[in-house]
């Protein structure tokens, strides 16, 4: 692949990085507020969440499913 020099690259890729975090934070919070709560009400919640289905962890599972609705919104 032949090197890119830094000006050529296009502009938004510098501003995207704000909008994934945001994006990120926002899904995390609605997720895990989804998950706490199946918790404590004793559902099984893995299976609502995209992705969340083979994790152990409640944060491994949020943040599973964070990244697999990122990949179809993004």
């Amino acid at each position: 692949m032949a090197h890119v020099p830094v000006s050529s690259r296009p502009a938004w890729s510098d501003r995207a990085s704000p909008a994934f975090w945001l994006l990120f934070v926002v899904l995390f919070a609605v997720f895990l507020t989804v998950a706490i709560s199946a918790s404590l009400l004793t559902l099984r919640w893995r299976a609502w969440l995209p992705g969340a289905e083979r994790e152990r962890s409640l944060i491994g599972g949020v943040k599973s499913a964070v990244y697999t609705a990122m990949s179809h919104v993004i």
